[in-house]
């Protein structure tokens, strides 16, 4: 099941998308937040798919606009350095624990919604990344139970302000600025998506590939991911982890390649749909 935030010429709200098509779910008594639903989704689920199988109110996924599904998410955890030929553009060894830092609920983004390029700095990067959106979570989660606790998957975009993220050792500025975490285009819930592992990752500028590489690739690989942030943290519904970049992203490029006003970037992961955002100078 895809599931989605979206605005249809009034609030936003949650759908399922089926086909070409959105089926809202703003019956029936469901929550009206994704957070809320994933929280609920055992008491809930039945009732979702008993409204999208009906299609009560469905209009063309082209004719309204998809939000962020989770419009301010609880915690937004990223890994870095996390594919081999990323490790080696970055000219670092691979680490022998997994990096980590957060990036601020405000940096939350919709699916085409434009990026920000920063008043600060003209050093924007982009980062193709697979998301895994936290279900049940839970505290010190085992590896072999970790699928589990994962609600669903997404496409992301780790934008990063390069020399924010370089000039101090902690990189959580550089990588929280406002609008720089797109992610969606909807979630696609665990059970249509059982392993995130072994799915094509793309990166595309203004048409042009620029990352191309498949997520069984991972140093890390998601589960790892779960059950280590899970030793340190609670992980709660609809918490996002950024699993990771590949390589070439546009720092490592001869000369650089940040993003400028005007650019268009699209991240798609097979079987999990695309981002298309534009860039846009910061006003």
């Amino acid at each position: 099941m895809k599931l989605a935030t979206f605005e249809a010429g009034g609030p936003a709200q949650l759908g399922a998308v089926v086909g070409d098509r959105i089926v809202p779910l703003n019956t029936g008594g469901l929550p009206g937040e994704m957070i809320q639903l994933i929280a609920a989704w055992d008491e809930a689920e039945a009732e979702v798919r008993r409204l999208a199988e009906a299609g009560a109110g469905a209009v063309a996924l082209d004719s309204v606009r998809l939000l962020a599904p989770i419009r301010r998410p609880g915690k937004i955890m990223a890994i870095g350095l996390n594919y081999a030929d990323h490790i080696a553009e970055s000219n670092l060894g691979t680490p022998e624990h997994q990096v980590w830092f957060s990036k601020a609920s405000t940096s939350a983004n919709g699916p085409h919604d434009p990026i920000q390029v920063p008043k600060v700095s003209q050093a924007l990067d982009y980062e193709a990344e697979l998301v895994a959106v936290i279900g049940k979570g839970g505290r010190h989660i085992g590896k072999e139970a970790a699928a589990g606790a994962i609600f669903g998957y997404c496409c992301g975009n780790d934008a990063t302000e390069r020399a924010w993220q370089h000039r101090t050792p902690q990189w959580v500025v550089g990588k929280s600025f406002d609008t720089h975490a797109p992610f969606g285009p909807w979630i696609t819930t665990s059970d249509e998506a059982p392993d995130p592992h072994g799915r094509s990752i793309r990166c595309l500028v203004n048409g042009e590939v620029r990352q191309d590489s498949n997520t069984s690739h991972l140093v890390f690989n998601v589960w790892e991911q779960v059950a280590h942030l899970s030793q340190a943290m609670t992980l709660e519904p609809g918490d996002l982890i950024f699993t990771g970049t590949p390589g070439g992203i546009g720092a490592a490029m001869k000369p650089m390649q940040f993003l400028k006003d005007g650019d268009r970037v699209r991240i798609e992961i097979e079987g999990l749909g695309a981002l298309d955002n534009p860039c846009a100078n910061e006003a």
